[in-house]
């Protein structure tokens, strides 16, 4: 996980800046394009919702990427909001000395 200070973008936003307005689509065009609901897009686009693996794999099919790229903005998202979340301090550490041997 890349330590920085800002999270990176929703998915959704960079879904809208980089691929739908530069083409100068509209959210029907593109949600009717991917055969989804324009309130579902819509929503991921204004960082509601997230993007699922089968919508990534839509997306790969419809702007010429990988659904890899599209699940890998969604996981840096959610992986960036994890790491502030949780509190390192109280989770036990585990090593070699607590394995106990079997048999």
């Amino acid at each position: 996980m890349l330590k920085r200070g800002l999270p990176p973008a929703h998915p959704g936003e960079i879904l809208k800046e980089m691929f739908i307005n530069e083409r100068n689509l509209t959210i029907t065009e593109v949600a009717k394009g991917l055969n989804m609901a324009r309130a579902n897009l819509s929503s991921i686009i204004n960082g509601h919702l997230g993007i699922s693996p089968e919508l990534a794999v839509k997306l790969s099919e419809a702007f010429g990427n990988t659904a890899q790229f599209w699940v890998n903005l969604q996981n840096n998202y959610e992986l960036w909001y994890a790491e502030k979340k949780i509190n390192r301090t109280t989770i036990r550490h585990f090593d070699q000395a607590d394995i106990i041997p079997l048999g």
